[in-house]
């Protein structure tokens, strides 16, 4: 039997945004680094910063090593997944799409 390899894909502050030349909204990070925000709101959501800190607790729970300094006081890996995500140190990219097939894969230092 096939042994299966776990991948881990996430489709999933203070209002820190400056309008674009179109009316869209964008962060101010992805604004100055020229990137463009064209599908979903320009923060992010509830729902995939839950999926995002429970995918990376989850990792942090197996042994994965972090990506922030754990001190004695946060051992939780819950409250060092929310820690790595504050500080912006995940290399995660979010994957938003639409129903009409149009997706963006946005990273989510510009999303913070």
């Amino acid at each position: 039997m096939r042994a299966k390899r776990a991948v881990l894909i996430l489709w999933v502050s203070l209002d820190s945004t400056v309008s674009s030349k179109d009316g869209r909204k964008a962060s101010k990070k992805a604004a100055e680094e020229g990137f463009v925000i064209t599908v979903g709101p320009p923060k992010l959501t509830r729902f995939e910063k839950a999926r995002i800190i429970g995918g990376r607790s989850l990792q942090l729970a197996m042994g994965a090593p972090a990506f922030v300094p754990a001190d004695e006081v946060t051992k939780d890996p819950i409250t060092l997944a929310m820690a790595e995500l504050a500080s912006g140190a995940l290399p995660i990219s979010i994957r938003r799409s639409l129903p009409s097939g149009v997706y963006q894969d946005i990273p989510v230092k510009y999303l913070l």
